[in-house]
């Protein structure tokens, strides 16, 4: 025969449980919903061309400097386009760099490296693998959808100088290089001020930080400045706009796979 004590222990045992299983989807509702506006505040913006420094540095802090040119298409109810084509130094330049954005399916992507005179497409396999020597990985270079993550809503910080929603986005997407990104996103324009990226074996592998937001079309917020820090191998990535420029001409056919070799 049961006692009451501990049928009362185990109903507070079941009553606890069902307590945490609704603040846990409460929460999971909350990091959807802040995912959400996160992408509907960077809706229509059409066509973008920027002129992009990369700086690599190494854990000596030695430096090396690239130049390049990248092209955004906007794509309704999917991924957007980006070709990315290097200008300089000598050894990259002519690289050329394009990807295919998806919410549900596999991104596609295919880079063009003259040494080679060829077109190699990226396997889904490989997207963990670097970006042309960078901090940044080929998963890294593809647009932000709300499908691709599954979330949970962790608190409220202090980022920058921002009060920021605190997310952990878990990727749903075959072969990612990470467990789980920890995401702030301040609460006054929904910008992302900080992403922690986790390795395999869930320990801190990166820090990406955007900094000096400048507010184009009284709309569409972007960072004039991003650093991804190695905190592993102390390397660090910085991606410098130099100029962007919106309502650009651009088209499908500007992002056309077959064009890559003489893509300019």
């Amino acid at each position: 025969m049961i006692s009451i004590r501990k049928t009362v222990s185990l109903f507070t045992i079941l009553l606890i449980g069902a307590t945490h299983v609704v603040a846990s989807e409460t929460d999971n509702a909350t990091a959807l919903t802040i995912a959400k506006e996160r992408k509907q505040r960077d809706i229509g913006w059409g066509t973008t061309e920027a002129n992009v420094t990369m700086v690599l540095r190494n854990s000596q802090g030695q430096e090396a400097q690239r130049e390049l040119n990248v092209k955004s298409l906007e794509v309704s109810d999917d991924g957007d386009k980006a070709l990315t084509v290097f200008n300089s130094p000598r050894d990259v330049k002519g690289t050329a760099f394009l990807s295919f954005s998806h919410a549900l399916e596999p991104d596609e992507q295919w880079i063009y490296l003259p040494a080679l005179k060829r077109v190699k497409r990226i396997s889904s396999r490989n997207k963990s693998g670097p970006f042309v020597g960078s901090e940044f990985a080929f998963e890294d270079m593809t647009s932000y959808e709300v499908e691709k993550f599954s979330y949970e809503y962790i608190g409220e910080e202090e980022v920058n100088g921002e009060v920021c929603f605190v997310l952990r986005q878990t990727p749903n997407y075959d072969y990612s290089g990470y467990t789980s990104q920890k995401v702030w996103i301040d609460k006054s324009h929904y910008r992302v001020q900080k992403i922690e990226f986790y390795d395999k074996k869930n320990a801190l592998l990166k820090v990406l930080t955007p900094q000096e937001y400048k507010l184009y079309k009284d709309k569409f917020w972007r960072p004039m400045r991003s650093e991804m820090r190695n905190v592993q191998t102390r390397k660090s990535t910085y991606l410098i706009t130099e100029d962007i420029n919106f309502d650009t001409e651009l088209s499908e056919s500007d992002f056309d796979k077959n064009r890559l070799k003489r893509a300019r």
